[in-house]
């Protein structure tokens, strides 16, 4: 008996087909329709001779520094898009400004996206076109990423996850353990405009307010502000939790008091509006293109005009101050004179807004 084999003759398996306006688990397989989507949607945006590789890891050729500023970040937001911003833009910016935070020059980003299955690829497009622009108003290379899709229902359509990493601008430390009993403590503008943003645009104000998110990449801003004066000792930016939660962070690591004066305070009127509508207290609601500053007061005005004549921070003002006590406390000086205490966030005011 002679054996027989398998021929390619007579019905065979079809060649899968290949979905081109939505996401489908075969584009995170690692295989062609994961190299297509790669190849139409991420590398023509974010396009540079280290992505050009396609190696595992991205190989730069920084200045040598001394040290490096790495930060790492997971974004998720929903909705995706919002007045003035988008969670590819968030995504940039974010980063950027926790590198920038530590007085350093951000540099190089990578960018790992978990996608849902049946996101429209039109709607990655536009993010990722998002992201490119931010990334170039910042001066910063995407130059390594990775994409996963998760089945239908187990995401919010598209989640980002960013590493940044910059070359330090000054010798001088700059933490959140820095802040010394008479320095000045300045804020860069309004509070509140990212998180009333994303709350409208969810459609849970119910009302319009047009306000725009503020995300905005700050680290031109902080580097106008070091060429001024290296007498900065803590930068923060005020994003979950908003300005309060970072004043007290700050109070903590430095075990120190921090006054601040309500009448200092900015805030556009449509956010001020929706707050005293819905019980929010502005202190608490997330900011990303917002930073503080706790800076010597000998510098304290060189370093404020150096900050309004920048895009990001012609609205800048002097908030309050560091005090010897209460050591780890955040007080706030109202209108009338009296003082009560501002204490850190507890819970999460509005879910997933950065």
């Amino acid at each position: 008996m002679s054996e027989e084999y398998p021929t390619m003759e007579g019905p065979v398996c079809p060649l899968p087909h290949i979905e081109t306006d939505r996401v489908v688990m075969g584009h995170g397989s690692g295989g062609r329709m994961m190299a297509d989507l790669i190849r139409s949607v991420f590398r023509p945006p974010l396009s540079n001779p280290v992505l050009e590789a396609e190696n595992d890891a991205g190989v730069v050729q920084p200045t040598p520094p001394e040290s490096l500023a790495i930060s790492t970040d997971a974004h998720v937001v929903s909705p995706l898009f919002f007045r003035g911003g988008d969670i590819g833009k968030l995504a940039v910016c974010g980063t950027v400004n926790d590198v920038a935070m530590v007085g350093a020059d951000p540099k190089y980003l990578t960018a790992s996206f978990i996608l849902e299955e049946g996101l429209a690829i039109s709607t990655l497009q536009k993010v990722v076109a998002s992201m490119q622009s931010s990334a170039e108003e910042a001066g910063v290379q995407v130059v390594a990423g990775d994409t996963k899709v998760v089945s239908h229902g187990e995401a919010d359509g598209l989640y980002i996850s960013t590493t940044g990493i910059g070359i330090p601008l000054t010798k001088n430390e700059i933490g959140g353990d820095q802040a010394q009993p008479g320095d000045v403590v300045i804020l860069s503008g309004t509070m509140g405009d990212h998180g009333i943003a994303v709350l409208e645009a969810r459609g849970d104000l119910g009302f319009e307010t047009n306000v725009e998110s503020d995300i905005a990449p700050l680290n031109h801003l902080v580097t106008a502000m070091l060429e001024a004066s290296p007498g900065i000792h803590v930068l923060r930016d005020p994003t979950r939790g908003g300005v309060a939660t970072a004043l007290n962070e700050i109070a903590q690591q430095s075990n120190v008091g921090v006054l601040i004066r309500e009448s200092s305070l900015l805030l556009q009127p449509a956010v001020q509006a929706a707050c005293e509508m819905l019980g929010f207290d502005p202190l608490y609601i997330a900011n990303e293109g917002k930073l503080l500053a706790v800076v010597k007061r000998e510098d304290a005005e060189k370093v404020l005009m150096a900050m309004r004549n920048t895009r990001y921070g012609e609205e800048a003002a002097i908030i309050g101050e560091i005090t010897v006590q209460p050591r780890g406390r955040l007080l706030m000086e109202t209108p009338l004179g009296s003082k009560r205490v501002v204490d850190t966030l507890s819970g999460e005011m509005l879910p997933r807004i950065c």
